[in-house]
């Protein structure tokens, strides 16, 4: 191997490959499937039930944000509509038509909503689950695909029940759990995950996710880890983990071509892609401005002072373009620099080239630093004990 770098040697070793030509190769596929791969999300209730509250809360967004679902109490989706997350553009939510009307047929339904288009389905009620919910799983499982009940609104009864004596929350969860179940008995025992939209951090949500992690392909759960709202330790830890894990492969196909080196080949497409891992992991943690501030809002607790002492957060913020769309633009030589800056002794080095080894560093330093940042948010936030 032409590097003795350990670093290089060790990244090879995590490929699975023999030498660093063909882990060069291999990296590269896999960063561009593990940050591309698409997945498609379909959301479908009867009116009401808080399908655009619900997608909206995936998306990190707020109902009355910009490039938010519409919501209403009219039914408001006539048509499959796509939502993009906003910050993880291969992962798409799609609104689909109500489910409610009298002459419902769950065959046509799911041909006239392209059914093929999705990974899975999640059906929404904020109420009990109706004969419609029942014959629309039992076509979506014909079919072959997964689907998730989800009862919405949870806080509504939580909120509507504490005005009642004797209140105790778990027993009214029990109570709505076996009451949607009861209707769902003909699918056998289908799990039925309680959530709300607004307190993404209570009830099921993370068991919702969990199931979801364990049920998807292998390849499509770097999509979801990457867009899930963060609502736990747990989940953060997580996300932290998938990202460590491709640092081999975001190293590789970063800066491969400088341990073997190409004549007239640009290292412009290097910087682009230690701006997308980055960039991902940023809004991955929720450390972008918006998500810092409906949290801070929500704790009443400044925290967005802690993202500005950091120096990789910090560069995100003045590279980084809106819609995240990564182009050449940004991997440009002044890009470069500019993150070599932040290794002290290596600029003209990394002008001239990234190296593996500084690449590495910089994927591992910068990994480290947003990680640590988002779990001092959780902890001066209160939000667990970590």
């Amino acid at each position: 191997m032409e590097s003795q770098d350990p670093a290089v040697v060790e990244a090879v070793k995590a490929s699975g490959e023999s030498t660093l030509e063909k882990a060069t190769t291999k990296a590269k596929e896999t960063f561009d499937q593990l940050m591309n791969v698409p997945l498609n999300i379909a959301v479908t209730g009867k009116t009401g039930s808080g399908k655009s509250s619900f997608i909206n809360a995936l998306r990190g967004l707020n109902d009355e944000d910009d490039g938010a679902a519409l919501t209403g109490v009219t039914e408001t989706t006539m048509e499959p509509t796509m939502y993009e997350h906003p910050a993880v553009p291969n992962v798409k939510i799609w609104d689909l038509p109500g489910i409610g009307s009298p002459n419902f047929k769950a065959n046509k339904y799911l041909k006239d909503v392209k059914f093929h288009t999705y990974d899975f389905f999640i059906i929404l009620n904020s109420e009990r689950f109706m004969e419609n919910d029942v014959m629309l799983a039992k076509e979506i499982k014909k079919q072959k695909k997964n689907f998730y009940f989800v009862r919405s609104k949870i806080d509504n009864d939580i909120l509507a029940e504490q005005r009642k004596k004797g209140f105790d929350e778990q027993n009214v969860l029990s109570k709505i759990r076996k009451d949607c179940q009861k209707n769902l008995k003909e699918l056998g025992d289908p799990k039925v995950f309680l959530i709300s939209s607004f307190e993404l951090e209570n009830y099921d949500f993370e068991i919702f996710q969990n199931s979801l992690e364990e049920e998807l392909p292998e390849h499509k759960r770097s999509a979801l880890l990457q867009a899930w709202p963060v609502c736990s330790a747990e989940s953060l830890e997580k996300k932290i983990k998938m990202f460590k894990g491709i640092i081999w492969a975001a190293s590789l196909a970063s800066a491969g071509i400088a341990v073997i080196p190409v004549p007239g080949l640009s290292v412009a497409c290097d910087a682009g892609i230690l701006m997308l891992f980055f960039t991902r992991c940023y809004y991955a943690f929720g450390l972008d401005e918006r998500s810092l501030t409906r949290l801070s809002e929500k704790v009443n607790k400044p925290l967005l002072e802690h993202v500005a002492k950091s120096k990789f957060a910090s560069a995100i913020q003045e590279k980084a373009v809106a819609r995240l769309q990564v182009s050449v633009a940004l991997a440009s030589l002044v890009t470069i620099e500019y993150f070599a800056s932040l290794l002290p002794g290596v600029g003209s080095v990394a002008a001239a080239g990234i190296s593996f080894g500084t690449t590495y560093y910089l994927l591992r330093e910068g990994l480290n630093e947003l990680a640590d940042i988002a779990r001092k948010i959780r902890k001066d936030a209160e939000l667990d004990d970590i």
